[in-house]
């Protein structure tokens, strides 16, 4: 007489339910610690962003002979924030920003004072 030992092969119900909880657990743990990342580099963007404002406000300043209580235009700093006359006021604009927009995120200000951003003031800072 001879056994049919024969078996299917797969996984059983059980062995997918931990797949899933596993999976699950490391969504949960996931998730935060990127939306924190996130977060923190859009600030850091927007940082970034401030500290070419400033420099090109000073460079501006120094080339024009201003006084330090003369305050900039966009149109005055657009040439020093990019290369040469290429310069750009496109591409500056805070990630937080839904207009997406230089005049939307920033604030220049007069020379003696940082620029600052419109959407995060508190927390986006020249240091």
């Amino acid at each position: 007489m001879k056994i049919n030992t024969a078996r299917k092969s797969g996984f059983t119900l059980v062995e997918i339910m931990i797949v899933v909880a596993i999976i699950g657990l490391l969504a949960a743990i996931a998730i935060p610690n990127f939306v924190k990342a996130r977060t923190t580099a859009q600030m850091n963007a927007c940082i970034n962003n401030l500290r070419q404002i400033d420099a090109a406000k000073q460079q501006w300043a120094l080339e024009t002979g201003q006084k330090p209580s003369a305050t900039p235009t966009s149109a005055n700093i657009t040439t020093y924030l990019g290369r040469g006359n290429g310069g750009s006021l496109s591409q500056c604009f805070c990630p937080q920003d839904s207009a997406k927009g230089f005049a939307t995120s920033y604030t220049i200000g007069s020379l003696n004072t940082a620029p600052v951003c419109q959407i995060n003031g508190a927390t986006h800072l020249l240091p």
